[in-house]
């Protein structure tokens, strides 16, 4: 119980930067994934291609190795001093918005094509119609799949740890090298799954929350 309490301040200070950096995720992947699945589907060849690109490359490269690759790019080829934390958010942030922009465009390939046609009957411009007759739809489909990679969110920042980021994970392994017990591990691992518990509930809830909005529409 003494040890418990001994490394468990340095173990909340782990989980506080893990939790900054799957907030900072959220808070820019999320907005960010939408322009570049509209992009997907633009007639402008060179933005298409650029957005396709751009999904196929962060989808298909495993996230550690962008982290090291944006953690080494910037101070060998820009001669650019970065801590850890704003490289994994920029890597995070580029990695999820390319998951993203593809649920998103899943969601918005998924409305019928009778409904642009009724907005183009009401006079609706392109803009009024995606504002008002695709977005709240394709919100209502893509919370399922969104959620899951919140859920992966989760997990994956553990992976911010081989850049040296001082988070739960990073943490945790100091402590087992240094001591020799796997206590800091099954610790973290809790903390993982209480995280993990919480989101679940929440998304479950706004999962919930927009079933109903659909039984009624």
């Amino acid at each position: 119980m003494e040890y418990f309490s001994l490394i468990l301040p340095s173990l909340l200070r782990g989980t506080v930067i893990s939790i900054e950096l799957f907030v900072a995720t959220l808070i820019f992947a999320l907005p960010l994934g939408l322009p570049i699945a509209l992009g997907e589907n633009s007639k402008v060849a060179p933005v298409r291609w650029f957005c396709k690109g751009f999904v196929y490359v962060f989808r298909g490269t495993p996230l550690m190795l962008q982290l090291f690759f944006f953690y080494f790019f910037f101070p060998i080829y820009l001669n650019i001093r970065w801590n850890a934390f704003p490289v994994a958010v920029l890597t995070f942030v580029l990695n999820y918005s390319a998951y993203f922009a593809e649920i998103y465009r899943g969601g918005i390939k998924s409305i019928g094509a009778g409904q642009y046609e009724a907005a183009h009957s009401l006079g609706l411009s392109k803009w009024q119609t995606f504002k008002d007759v695709v977005l709240p739809q394709m919100t209502r489909i893509v919370i399922p799949p969104v959620s899951n990679e919140v859920i992966t969110l989760v997990k994956d920042t553990a992976l911010a740890s081989c850049i040296a980021l001082a988070d739960l994970m990073r943490v945790a392994q100091s402590t087992v090298n240094r001591d020799g017990t796997l206590t800091a591990y099954i610790i973290a691992a809790g903390i993982y799954l209480i995280f993990t518990a919480i989101a679940t509930v929440v998304l479950g809830k706004m999962e919930d929350r927009y079933s109903k909005y659909e039984e009624v529409a």
